[in-house]
C-alpha cells in the first residue's frame, strides 16, 4: 500500500513537472506515436532506468554512505540539465516525505532515484526491493503520461505500452535489489546519448511544456 501511495501520480513530489525527456524527443521528430513512444520508453528503461533502480535500491539498502552513493548518482548524469532535474526532483521528493510521512529526519538534498531509497527505507514495509521497482515504473510512467499530454494520444494505448514494459522493468528491478548491497564500483552505468542531447536543446528552448 505505501508503495502504491509513492508512486500514484497524485503524489505531490513535482514528477508531473518533468516529462522524462519525451518532450526533447517530440520536439526533434523521434516520437511521433504510440509505436516510437514504445521504442523510446524501451530504450530508457534499459538505460536510465537500470542505473536509476540500482540507485535507489542501493540506498534503500542503508549499506552505502550517501554522499557517496550520490556523487555517483552525479557521475552517471553527463547533462547539467539532467543533474539539475534530478536534483530538482529529489528536493522535492524528500521535501514531500518529511510532510506527507512524516518523516522529519530525511535529509534535504539528494539526486531524485538516491531520495527514492531513502524513502523507501524511511517507510514501514518498503526496503531495496520497493525503491528498485519504484524507479524502474517511474523511468517509463512519467514519460508516457507527458506523451500522452504533448501528442494527444490515446491514454489507454499508451499505458499498454508501460504495462507491456512492465515485466522487464520487475526484472531490472529483481537485478537492483539483488546486487543492492554490493560495493558502489559495481553500478551499472548505461548511458543514454540522446537523452542528455535532448535534454540541453530542451533546456535552450524558449517555448515547452515541461520543466525538463
Amino acid at each position: 500500500m505505501n508503495l502504491l501511495l509513492l508512486t500514484d501520480g497524485r503524489f505531490p513530489a513535482g514528477g508531473h513537472a518533468h516529462s522524462g525527456g519525451i518532450e526533447a524527443a517530440v520536439m526533434a521528430g523521434r516520437v511521433t506515436g504510440v509505436d516510437t513512444l514504445a521504442v523510446f520508453l524501451a530504450g530508457r528503461l534499459t538505460t536510465a532506468g537500470r542505473v536509476a533502480a540500482a540507485l535507489a535500491a542501493a540506498a534503500a539498502s542503508g549499506a552505502h554512505d550517501l554522499v557517496e552513493l550520490d556523487a555517483e548518482a552525479a557521475a552517471r548524469i553527463p547533462s547539467p540539465a539532467l543533474r539539475a532535474a534530478s536534483r530538482t526532483l529529489g528536493r522535492q521528493l524528500l521535501r514531500t516525505a518529511r510532510s506527507v510521512l512524516d518523516a522529519a529526519d530525511l535529509p534535504d538534498d539528494l539526486h531524485h532515484p538516491v531520495a527514492m531509497g531513502v524513502v523507501c527505507a524511511a517507510t514501514s514495509g518498503l526496503g531495496p526491493a520497493d525503491a528498485a521497482r519504484w524507479a524502474a515504473y517511474d523511468a517509463i510512467s512519467g514519460p508516457a503520461s507527458a506523451a500522452v499530454r504533448l501528442l494527444g494520444l490515446d491514454p489507454f494505448r499508451a499505458w499498454g505500452v508501460v504495462a507491456a514494459l512492465m515485466p522487464e522493468a520487475d526484472a531490472i528491478a529483481a537485478g537492483a535489489a539483488a546486487g543492492a548491497a554490493r560495493p558502489l564500483t559495481h553500478l551499472p552505468s548505461c548511458s543514454a546519448p540522446l537523452l542528455d542531447i535532448g535534454a540541453e536543446h530542451h533546456a535552450a528552448s524558449e517555448v515547452r511544456l515541461f520543466a525538463s
